[in-house]
């Protein structure tokens, strides 16, 4: 029975893709995330790739959690996909800063995250956008530097629908990745039993962390440490993820200044062998109590956001997508992760030069976490193609795929 359903959860998952790809002097970096031997699915903390994080409490009780680092050149203004945190642009952002003078913003977006506002229920395209040019309005005020929206997925389309109604001023560019309106359309009626397909709990943020390399989510087990935290929320206090990574963090240094033996839990880095899963599909926790400085408490754990409740959101982020892609004025740029997802009119679109498109073969949906350097590279010489920014020493534009 175990091996029935484990076969049944990888047919309804993305498969695992290649270990690195090729071709790439940075492209393997942090890609195995491999620990005297054994993959390392130790979370990891926003501070290493971040300089700062923030909430912008807005008028009427809202609160959106925004990570910020750079201060000079360009914004770029990043949007996560559904169920997924502004923590999974974290490599793109460490990557793309010391390729181009630029600053970066990635924001949780409604329901999402350590954003919390008074209606999280609410995800339609129209409240997304909105607060996405509500956001940067609190930040920056009169001060707004040019601005380039990227988004990934629902992000993606969020983005979209902010620069087609103006939402945010002073737009130079809009990047949309893995998003087309035709694919998406054809996807939702397959939607929910995908969601239905995956673990509804996790017996600690290792576990959820694993479960996000080996089934395919994302292929790159550095960006897994860091962004799955942000996807799931502790079931006993309701916070999310990272609160409980930041939290660990800091009780470790205090016990270690004060000679103090940090408490017995879980070992982050005994992971069990692959195929580990338990009957009910999910992969089991290791039972090693030794204790180390990476350690985190065994906790229950649940998606932050639950999707399934979201479908009546779905038609609205993508009906009308490539429409308004291609009526907006930025200069635009669609990244993907095949060339079959493009529809008609956006085929017309590109033939006409309307806008840039570049395919990053051998990865995920989530392209971002998966090749974050190959994305900064492309999203870096875009910039400089529209004379947005400049680049830093020894950074060589890569060559546009068409």
């Amino acid at each position: 029975m175990a091996d029935i359903r484990r076969t049944l959860l990888k047919n309804a998952l993305p498969p695992m893709g290649p270990p690195g790809i090729p071709g790439s002097n940075r492209g393997n970096r942090g890609r195995g995330g491999l620990m005297g031997g054994r993959r390392d699915y130790t979370p990891a903390s926003w501070k290493k790739y971040w300089d700062r994080s923030e909430d912008i409490a807005l008028q009427g009780g809202d609160v959106f959690r925004v990570y910020r680092r750079g201060t000079v050149g360009p914004l770029l203004l990043l949007l996560h996909g559904g169920g997924y945190s502004a923590l999974t642009w974290s490599l793109f952002a460490e990557n793309v800063t010391e390729m181009v003078e630029c600053q970066v913003m990635a924001m949780d977006q409604r329901g999402h995250g350590d954003t919390h506002t008074t209606d999280d229920s609410d995800l339609s395209a129209e409240a997304l956008a909105r607060d996405v040019g509500r956001v940067v309005e609190a930040v920056y005020e009169y001060d707004q530097p040019p601005c380039v929206l990227i988004g990934h997925s629902m992000g993606g389309a969020i983005a979209v629908h902010t620069a087609y109604h103006d939402h945010v001023a002073g737009l130079a560019g809009l990047v949309v990745i893995d998003v087309v309106e035709g694919t998406a359309m054809d996807a939702l009626s397959s939607m929910q039993s995908f969601l239905r397909g995956r673990p509804q709990k996790f017996n600690s943020l290792q576990n959820a962390i694993e479960w996000s390399v080996r089934s395919g989510q994302t292929r790159n087990a550095e960006a897994a440490r860091v962004s799955m935290p942000g996807q799931v929320k502790n079931t006993e206090t309701g916070c999310c993820g990272t609160a409980d990574v930041e939290s660990s963090i800091d009780n470790n240094s205090h016990s270690q200044n004060q000679n103090q033996e940090p408490s017995v839990t879980v070992r982050a880095d005994v992971i069990p062998e692959e195929g580990g899963e338990s009957d009910n599909g999910q992969v089991t926790e290791p039972t090693s109590t030794s204790v180390n400085e990476n350690q985190l408490p065994i906790k229950k754990y649940t998606w932050r956001i639950n999707l399934e409740e979201t479908e009546k959101f779905w038609p609205g982020w993508f009906q009308g997508l490539s429409t308004k892609f291609l009526a907006t004025s930025p200069a635009k740029m669609l990244l993907l992760a095949g060339i079959d997802r493009l529809d008609t009119d956006l085929t017309v679109g590109q033939m006409q030069g309307k806008f840039q498109m570049q395919v990053l073969p051998q990865c995920g949906h989530a392209v971002q976490e998966d090749t974050p350097d190959r994305v900064a590279e492309v999203l870096a010489t875009f910039l400089l193609r529209q004379r947005l920014t400049r680049p830093k020493s020894e950074f060589h534009r890569s060559f546009p795929a068409c």
